[in-house]
């Protein structure tokens, strides 16, 4: 997925978190606003995990290439 995704869902989290914590009619609005509110860092998270994930599959498979590259000439 790409990183932009994760953005606009962790700035949707943010935005989410204030109008319920500002405009929240329950009881508890303003616990239920910063439960909201932590998923922004989760999410942002997730995004950089996914593009460790991808960085390291992108290193195996060039480490893979090189050496099948040295191993046809052994001598």
């Amino acid at each position: 997925m790409k990183p932009h995704y994760y953005f606009i869902g962790a700035s949707f989290s943010i935005l989410l978190s204030i109008y319920v914590f500002i405009f929240g009619t329950g009881v508890n609005h303003e616990l239920i606003a910063i439960f909201i509110g932590l998923w922004a860092p989760t999410i942002v998270c997730v995004g950089i995990f996914n593009t460790l994930l991808g960085i390291l599959d992108e290193m195996c498979c060039a480490h893979k290439r090189i050496e099948e590259g040295q191993g046809g000439h052994d001598r």
